[in-house]
């Protein structure tokens, strides 16, 4: 097991370093296989006392905290900043949960992140969330592997577990 960037992971399956990974989709490559596993819905994080999107675009410099470069959450977050007429500066590079929403709670920056990640900070009032557009909110985690190699009775298995734990939520909005 190992985590990763969706742009590290790839390239390790790519690179035979890995049997498959869970990456954030969408994936098109020649030589991978695709499966949806499962969909997440992201949310615009901001401290507290950003009331809503257009209050954080009135705010000036939009300062961004995400994972290193490779991150599909980071590039979804230029794009929704994009459509809301922000740039943001350079980004502060975190490698784990805890701090970005830390950051984020101080009124550093604001990040992207799936809904059940964010949600207990949310609860305890410590951030604010924000809902972006459908075609923004919503990202399939995909497993993903090479084509031309034999996938084992154990990576079966595993992916027989993982299936009906996940499945329900691929199911269309």
């Amino acid at each position: 097991m190992r985590t990763g960037t969706t742009a590290s992971l790839i390239d390790d399956v790519l690179q035979y370093r890995l049997d498959g990974a869970f990456v954030a989709g969408p994936v098109h490559h020649e030589d991978l296989s695709t499966e949806a596993v499962f969909r997440e819905e992201m949310e615009l994080v901001t401290a507290r006392h950003i009331r809503s999107i257009a209050e954080l675009a009135q705010s000036g410099n939009v300062k961004t905290i995400v994972f290193r470069l490779g991150c599909s959450y980071r590039t979804r977050l230029d794009i929704v900043l994009a459509r809301h007429g922000m740039q943001a500066s350079t980004p502060l590079e975190f490698g784990s949960l805890d701090a970005m929403l830390g950051c984020v709670a101080a009124g550093v920056g604001v990040t992207l992140l799936p809904k059940g990640v964010v949600a207990t900070a949310w609860r305890e009032g410590r951030v604010a969330v924000h809902d972006v557009t459908p075609e923004d909110a919503r990202v399939d985690t995909l497993f993903v592997r090479r084509q031309d190699v034999y996938a084992s009775a154990a990576l079966n298995a595993f992916l027989d577990i993982a299936r009906p734990v996940a499945s329900p939520a691929l199911v269309p909005a």
